[in-house]
């Protein structure tokens, strides 16, 4: 799950995502990949942040949040092809992947996670709650307990896989070295097992509040008819995705607040779900990856005030 990442001046705000035998950082001016290769060594990648996910848009209320939901996709999808080049043992290569083939590939995990998470307990709750309730807000309220249902288990489904298992112990190693860079404490692994697995700006926190932010949404708009109902489903995940976006920011800007503190409090435990203990291995990838990212913003920085 990838950390929903707010460009700043402070070079301290880092996200990232687990991917294949690696994790990837993403930084303020670059983002970096590191991965286990089959013979024990660390690769790592280093590559800047797409120019058009930092322009004027991204700070713009509400748009920023489908700007950084594309910016997610787009990275995520790199570096999982990335890395799982290198867990393969196959030999690196800058060819990028080629524009129609990224833009395919985010299509149509969009398009399966739409259909299972949004169409999907439409279909049920049409076919079955509505014509035990007529209610709008009852029936909207219905789908999306269903949608987060089908989220748990999905979740839970996975989990049970054991190259899941191993993406979810780098998950866990992203999050405690970036606990340990915002402590300021000394990257290596004395410190980064200092930390929880779980940290308020993972992406899980950010795709929980999609649930809840799409039940109020939706319930706005009724019950019509199921052809328009799955229309406004696709149709509207950016604004969910925005509005969304907009919670976690202000969670993140007011993390000090004790209501603020609760409210963060179910993303927390779901990540019980999504991460696992990390061996000394695993935390090491992680740290080239953090390590790598800090240098290379550090490197464009210089760049640019000479």
């Amino acid at each position: 799950m990838a950390h929903q990442h707010e460009q700043s001046p402070n070079a301290s705000v880092y996200g990232g995502q687990a991917v294949i035998e690696g994790v990837m950082i993403r930084g303020v001016h670059v983002y970096s990949v590191s991965a286990r290769h089959p013979d024990g060594s660390i690769h790592t990648q280093l590559k800047p942040v797409p120019k058009w996910a930092t322009n004027k848009w991204r700070r713009i209320p509400f748009v920023r949040g489908t700007l950084v939901l594309a910016e997610s996709l787009a990275i995520g999808m790199r570096a999982l092809t990335y890395s799982a080049q290198i867990a393969a043992g196959e030999d690196e290569s800058d060819e990028p992947l080629p524009a129609w083939s990224l833009a395919l590939t985010i299509a149509l995990s969009l398009g399966l996670g739409i259909s299972l998470f949004f169409v999907l307990p439409l279909i049920i709750t049409h076919y079955g709650i509505d014509r035990i309730v007529d209610n709008s807000i009852l029936s909207n309220l219905g789908e999306g307990v269903l949608r987060l249902l089908i989220f748990f288990i999905y979740l839970g489904l996975i989990g049970l896989m054991p190259s899941i298992k191993r993406v979810f112990a780098y998950h866990a190693a992203e999050h405690m070295s970036v606990h340990a860079h915002e402590a300021k404490l000394p990257l290596d692994n004395e410190h980064v097992r200092m930390f929880p697995a779980a940290h308020p700006r993972c992406g899980t926190a950010f795709l929980l509040t999609v649930m809840f932010v799409s039940i109020i949404v939706f319930a706005l708009m009724g019950t019509p008819d199921l052809p328009l109902r799955i229309l406004s489903r696709i149709v509207f995940i950016p604004v969910i995705a925005g509005i969304s976006y907009e919670v976690i920011r202000f969670n993140a800007k007011h993390s000090s607040n004790a209501l603020v503190r609760m409210g963060t409090v179910p993303s927390l435990m779901l990540q019980r779900l999504t991460t696992r203990k990390p061996d000394d291995d695993q935390i090491e990838v992680a740290i080239t990856a953090m390590t790598a990212a800090i240098e290379g913003d550090q490197q464009a920085i210089s760049a640019v005030a000479s």
